[in-house]
């Protein structure tokens, strides 16, 4: 098996703007998670990047709770890494997941989604989050839905 990333990769546990913060996503942010995306199923789906997905679906919020849990043991294991997008009064607002790259290739596949009612945020998530993982990251190649 091979590793995502460098054993002595310090990874980022934070990315902060005035518009919004990344933090590792955990059990504790469930409410707020299930909240934002399940009040935005159809526009997720009509993001880029996800509009073949089968996420989000109408899993129960213990199913959430438990895919959080996974999130965060994937995390914890370095074998990827999900962060909750927060905005300045800590309310989720958005999801950004760096994975390897899908089968075949090398680097990392990463999607990012925000909830409907702070769409605009869409476009200046894709550019921090695209100079953060060119700037900070150790991946040659990323694969990541363009924006307009």
């Amino acid at each position: 098996m091979s590793v995502f990333v460098p054993p002595d990769f310090v990874v980022p546990r934070r990315l902060e703007t005035p518009e919004f913060t990344l933090e590792p996503l955990g059990p504790q942010h469930h409410e707020l998670d299930y909240a934002a995306w399940s009040s935005s199923r159809e526009h997720i789906h009509a993001s880029p990047g996800w509009e073949t997905s089968s996420w989000p679906d109408d899993r129960s919020p213990q199913e959430n709770l438990r895919d959080l849990e996974r999130h965060a043991r994937d995390f914890e294991q370095r074998s990827g890494f999900t962060y909750t997008v927060l905005d300045p009064a800590r309310e989720v607002v958005g999801c950004v997941y760096i994975y390897p790259a899908r089968e075949g290739a090398a680097g990392a596949h990463v999607s990012s989604w925000v909830r409907a009612s702070r769409a605009e945020l869409d476009v200046p998530l894709w550019r921090a989050v695209s100079d953060w993982l060119a700037n900070e990251w150790p991946f040659a190649n990323v694969e990541y839905a363009p924006r307009g």
